[in-house]
């Protein structure tokens, strides 16, 4: 992944929000949630902290832990072990050589049980091994009301989850840019078989091309947990997760959440008390450096309360390097932090020349005095 340096490089944990008057909504969903996308903030709740079978939406988490300890230009070859199982599928048969990018996509986009199946082995060596992973991960994450049984969700009466744990869970894996990706893509053509032809697979999830801003997540069915649903939408630089699960409607619970969820936001410029400061450097070529902060955008359901620490060394000593980290911004709401922002330096300051001659003078006559001694 590719990191964005800029002087004022911003890690955002953002709200979001457009107008809109609104003050509940009905959903067909046994449970749902719509949360902030970057806090995790809940801007609207039904039985969201109640247990429930979660079907294929399961493989969030399978894809989540692909991509983040996974090879994905690794290809292997299908075992009957890993196809062994029932429910959608991406078309694996034993023999077929295949990539875990491949996988990837065919376990996002056409929801495959085989691919999951295959993963698990692949990454754990078993079901069960790999279950483990799973469940390491939710506490990891801070999931308190899930288990994971299989990779793929198919029922079990210790595979469960609720709808504020789906949503959290998604809200972390989309901090993935592989995982991100998989899921926001409508179709993708692929690579598989024995030998290998193209075949193209298409995203199940309608909600990429009926809702604007769109950008996944996952879709899921079985007839003990009914339809499952998890969406999100980016639109206007704001950001918001829905899940629903057992909804018979969900399609249109969704539109309804996403609109309600991003009608709640507010946005708010924060700005510190003192937004300009000059840095001293010893032995550079300047005497400062002069480090500006920018406003940070909050998006919360909130519009008060909201402070800003600033963290700077008293002074640095030179060389200072552009692009390195010299201090921090800490933005906080009623006493807890919900964004940081590093700070940068904006140039690049060398080490004065004769500066460089004394030091090397002064380390030698400090050699010179402690092999002499005093």
């Amino acid at each position: 992944m590719k990191r964005l340096v800029s002087v004022f490089s911003v890690l955002l944990i953002v709200f979001v929000s457009i107008p809109m008057t609104a003050s509940a909504v009905e959903v067909s969903a046994k449970a749902a949630v719509v949360i902030c996308g970057d806090t995790g903030e809940v801007l609207f709740s039904k039985n969201a902290e109640q247990p429930l079978p979660m079907a294929s939406t399961t493989k969030i988490m399978t894809g989540l832990l692909l991509c983040e300890y996974g090879n994905l230009d690794r290809e292997i070859t299908v075992t009957a072990e890993m196809v062994k199982v029932e429910g959608s599928s991406m078309g694996l048969l034993v023999g077929d050589r295949v990539t875990l990018y491949d996988l990837l996509y065919g376990l996002m986009l056409a929801s495959g049980n085989d691919a999951a199946n295959t993963i698990a082995i692949v990454m754990a060596g078993s079901i069960p091994d790999f279950a483990e992973l799973m469940n390491n991960k939710a506490k990891e994450i801070g999931l308190k009301n899930t288990s994971f049984v299989t990779p793929s969700g198919l029922d079990d009466e210790k595979h469960y989850t609720t709808a504020y744990d789906l949503a959290l869970l998604t809200k972390y894996a989309m901090q993935n840019e592989d995982f991100a990706h998989a899921v926001g893509s409508k179709s993708a053509a692929l690579n598989y078989g024995n030998p290998p032809y193209r075949r193209t697979l298409t995203n199940h999830n309608k909600l990429l091309k009926m809702v604007d801003g769109c950008v996944g997540v996952k879709t899921g069915f079985t007839k003990k947990s009914g339809r499952c649903l998890v969406s999100a939408v980016k639109r206007d630089g704001k950001y918001v997760i829905a899940v629903t699960l057992n909804a018979p409607n969900d399609w249109q619970d969704h539109k309804n959440m996403l609109q309600y969820g991003l009608s709640k936001i507010i946005q708010t410029e924060i700005t510190p008390k003192k937004s300009e400061y000059e840095i001293p450097v010893i032995s550079g070529t300047a005497e400062s450096l002069t480090v500006k902060i920018k406003p940070f955008l909050l998006n919360s359901s909130e519009s008060e309360g909201f402070s800003c620490q600033v963290y700077l060394p008293p002074y640095l000593y030179a060389p200072v390097k552009k692009g390195e980290v010299i201090g921090k911004a800490v933005y906080m709401q009623n006493g807890k932090v919900i964004a940081k922002q590093e700070i940068l330096a904006n140039a690049d300051i060398k080490l004065y020349k004769y500066q460089k001659q004394n030091n090397i003078l002064k380390n030698f006559l400090h050699i010179a005095q402690f092999i002499l001694g005093d």
